[in-house]
C-alpha cells in the first residue's frame, strides 16, 4: 500500500511538473524541479544566479538575438556571391601554381606581438587555458612565417583563405569588420631581384579584373625608398616607423591633417616635415623613377638607391606582364605593418564621377601586400632568412561592393534536375530515379512529400531557377521512358529510361 502511494505521489509530482514547464523557461523548471534535493545554499546560489543574457519581460526571459560587435551573417544568396569570389581567387592561385595550407586561428601570444607591438591593442587575448598565453590571429602572414620557420622551409609559394579577427572600429558599410576573411598568396625563397614580386603584382592584377567589380588601380612604393627620403628629409631612425604609420593615413587624410599630426603628435619638426611633403606627394611612373634616382639628395642613401633600381627593373616587368597601365609609384604609401622590409603595394578602388574614372583619387584598399625580408629569421632559432613576398585579397571590401552593383537574380543553389510526378503512390520510383541522377554526378532534388502536387512542383523550379524536370508516371513506367520538361520553354519529350543521363548531361552543357 505504501509502495502504491510513493508511485502516485511521484506520478503527480512529474506530471504537475512537466505542466509547469510548458509554463516557463527550461532553466528555472530545472532549478525549481531539483531544489529540493539539494543543500539550501546551494539551490540559493543556483536559482538567484544572474545570466547576462537574458532579461525579465514579463516574467519570461529573452535571448538577446544579434552578432557580435564587428561581425555578421551571410545568407544563402550573399553566399552565392562570396564563393563565387572565392572560386575566382582560388583559380588564380593555382593558375599560379601555389598550394594551400591551414594554421590556427590562433597563436602563442608573445609571436604575434614579436614584430608588431605597436597593434598589441587591436588584438583579440584568450583565456588562459592550460598555461599558454594565446591570441586570435590578426592575418595570415605572421602565422605563415611561424609556420616556415617551423618547419624549416625556405622555399615554398602557397595560398591560404580563413579568417582573422581585429579589435578595431567596424565600418560594416565599408566592408570593415572585427571578423574577416584574407586570401593571401606568398612566395618564400630566395631569387633574383623582382621577379616573385611582379608576379604577386599579376596576380593581384589578375583577380582583380576578373571580379569586374570596377577600375582599380595599383600603388607601389618601398620601405628603402621611404627610409632614404625620411633620411633626406632629416626624420630621426627612432621616428622611421611612427612617421610611416601617420603617412599610411594620407589616402583617407588630406595632407595638412596629416601634417598637423606628425608635429603634434610625433614631435617631428614643422620644417622637416614640410621638406617631406615636397617627396610624399609625388607619384608616377618610370619618368619619376629616373627623376629620383638623380636626386642629389637621395644620392646620398644607400637604402633608397637600391629601391629605386628595383622598382625601376620592377616596372620593366610588369611591362611585359601587360599591367603597367594600372600601376603607379606612389611615395605616400607606407603601409602600418612593421614586418615590411621592401616593396609595398595597395590597390584601390578609383571615384567615379559623372561616369569618368579619376585616376587621383582611390577610394578604399581591396587588395595589398609587400616583401617582409626578415619575418621568418625572427622566429628561427638560428635566424636562418627566408626572404618573403605576398599578396592579400580584402574579399570583405570587394563583397561589400559586388553586394551592391549587382542587379542580376542570384541562383542560391545548383540543382539541375528536379525529379517530380503527376500521380498518387510513386515515391519509390522518385527515391530510385534521384539515386541514379546523383550516382551520375547530376545535382538533383525531389519533393519530401509521398504525393506532391505538380503544380507545386512546377513552381518551385521556376522560383530556384533549375532548368529540367525528370517526370514520373505510370505511363511512363509503361513504356520505359521518362518525361523530360525543360521549365524555361516548356517544352517535353519522352526519353528512354537508359538514356535518360545522357540526355541530361547533353542539354546542361549548352
Amino acid at each position: 500500500m505504501l509502495l502504491k502511494l510513493l508511485d502516485m505521489y511521484w506520478i503527480s509530482f512529474f506530471t504537475k511538473a512537466l505542466y509547469r514547464r510548458q509554463l516557463m523557461p527550461t532553466q528555472f523548471w530545472v532549478q525549481r524541479t531539483l531544489s529540493s534535493h539539494l543543500p539550501n545554499k546551494v539551490t540559493e546560489d543556483v536559482v538567484n544566479q544572474p545570466s547576462p543574457q537574458l532579461r525579465d519581460a514579463g516574467g519570461r526571459g529573452n535571448i538577446i538575438l544579434k552578432t557580435p560587435k564587428g561581425t555578421r551573417d551571410f545568407s544563402p544568396k550573399q553566399m552565392a556571391i562570396r564563393e563565387n569570389i572565392f572560386a575566382t581567387i582560388i583559380s588564380c592561385f593555382k593558375r599560379h601554381g601555389a598550394v594551400t595550407i591551414d594554421t590556427p586561428v590562433f597563436e602563442r601570444k608573445e609571436l604575434l606581438f614579436e614584430n608588431n607591438e605597436d597593434d598589441s591593442e587591436l588584438v583579440y587575448d584568450l583565456k588562459d587555458q592550460g598555461g599558454e598565453l594565446l591570441s586570435l590571429r590578426y592575418d595570415l602572414t605572421v602565422p605563415f612565417a611561424r609556420y616556415l620557420a617551423m618547419n624549416k622551409i625556405t622555399h615554398f609559394k602557397r595560398y591560404q583563405i580563413g579568417k582573422v579577427y581585429r579589435r578595431d572600429s567596424p565600418t560594416m558599410a565599408r566592408g570593415r569588420y572585427r571578423e574577416f576573411c584574407q586570401c593571401d598568396f606568398d612566395i618564400a625563397g630566395q631569387y633574383d631581384p623582382m621577379i616573385p614580386d611582379a608576379e604577386c603584382l599579376k596576380v593581384m592584377h589578375e583577380i582583380l579584373s576578373a571580379l569586374q567589380f570596377g577600375e582599380f588601380l595599383i600603388r607601389v612604393n618601398d620601405r628603402r625608398i621611404l627610409n632614404g627620403i625620411f633620411t633626406a628629409c632629416g626624420v630621426s631612425e627612432k621616428n622611421f616607423l611612427s612617421a610611416c604609420s601617420t603617412l599610411d593615413k594620407l589616402d583617407k587624410m588630406t595632407w595638412e591633417e596629416v601634417k598637423l599630426e606628425m608635429v603634434k603628435e610625433r614631435g617631428i619638426d614643422p620644417k622637416t616635415v614640410d621638406h617631406l611633403g615636397e617627396y610624399v606627394q609625388l607619384h608616377g611612373g618610370l619618368p619619376l623613377i629616373e627623376n629620383l634616382l638623380h636626386d642629389p639628395k637621395l644620392a646620398h642613401s644607400k637604402l633608397a638607391m637600391e629601391g629605386l633600381e628595383d622598382m625601376k627593373l620592377l616596372f620593366e616587368y610588369l611591362t611585359l606582364f601587360g599591367i603597367i597601365d594600372q600601376v603607379s609609384l606612389d611615395l605616400s604609401l607606407a603601409r602600418g605593418l612593421d614586418y615590411y622590409t621592401g616593396l609595398i603595394y595597395e590597390a584601390g578602388l578609383l571615384h567615379q564621377q559623372d561616369g569618368h574614372f579619376q585616376k587621383s583619387l582611390c577610394v578604399g584598399s581591396v587588395a595589398g601586400g609587400g616583401r617582409y625580408d626578415g619575418l621568418v629569421a625572427s622566429f628561427d632559432p638560428k635566424g636562418q632568412k627566408v626572404p618573403c613576398v605576398g599578396v592579400s585579397i580584402g574579399v570583405e571590401r570587394i563583397f561589400s561592393i559586388i553586394e551592391q552593383n549587382i542587379e542580376e537574380e542570384i541562383r542560391t543553389a545548383e540543382t539541375q534536375v528536379l525529379v517530380a510526378t503527376a500521380q498518387k503512390n510513386f515515391l519509390a520510383a522518385r527515391m530510385k530515379l534521384i539515386s541514379e541522377l546523383w550516382d551520375a554526378d547530376i545535382k538533383a532534388e525531389m519533393f519530401y512529400k509521398k504525393n506532391p502536387k505538380m503544380l507545386k512542383q512546377l513552381q518551385y523550379c521556376e522560383e530556384r531557377g533549375i532548368p529540367l524536370v525528370a517526370i514520373l508516371g505510370q505511363q511512363e513506367l509503361n513504356d520505359g521512358v521518362v518525361k523530360l520538361r525543360d521549365v524555361i520553354t516548356r517544352n517535353e519529350i519522352n526519353v528512354p529510361k537508359e538514356k535518360l543521363i545522357e540526355e541530361i548531361k547533353r542539354r546542361l552543357q549548352k
